[in-house]
C-alpha cells in the first residue's frame, strides 16, 4: 500500500495537478473532456495533456475515450483509499500516550 500511495499523493503534487483534480472531482461521475477542463482551470492544452497523464500514472483519474473525446475521471475510490491511508493512524500516539498516563 505505501507504493500505491506515495504514486497517488505524488500525482497531486502540484499547484495545477490540485486545480484539475479538484475540477474532475466538482465534475462527477459524467467527468470531462480535456476542452471543458481546459476552459474551466485556464491551463494551456499541452500542460494539461501532461498533468492528465501524470494524475492518470498516479491512480487518481480515469481516462475513457468516448469517439474522438478523451472523457476524464476522478478515482473516486482511489481518494478514498488515499484518505483512509492517511488517516488510518489518526491521533493513535495521542491514545496510547493517554493510556499510559491513566
Amino acid at each position: 500500500m505505501w507504493e500505491v500511495a506515495a504514486a497517488g499523493f505524488s500525482a497531486m503534487g502540484s499547484e495545477a495537478r490540485l486545480k484539475v483534480l479538484k475540477t474532475l472531482v466538482r465534475a462527477g461521475q459524467a467527468g470531462l473532456t480535456v476542452g471543458e477542463i481546459q476552459s474551466r482551470t485556464g491551463i494551456a492544452p499541452s500542460t494539461l495533456a501532461h498533468h492528465l497523464r501524470f494524475l492518470a500514472a498516479g491512480g487518481v483519474v480515469e481516462q475513457e475515450k468516448v469517439g474522438r473525446s478523451t472523457i476524464n475521471r476522478a478515482c473516486y475510490d482511489e481518494l478514498r483509499n488515499l484518505a483512509q491511508f492517511i488517516l488510518s493512524e489518526c491521533c493513535a500516539d495521542e491514545i496510547e500516550k493517554a493510556a499510559n498516563d491513566g
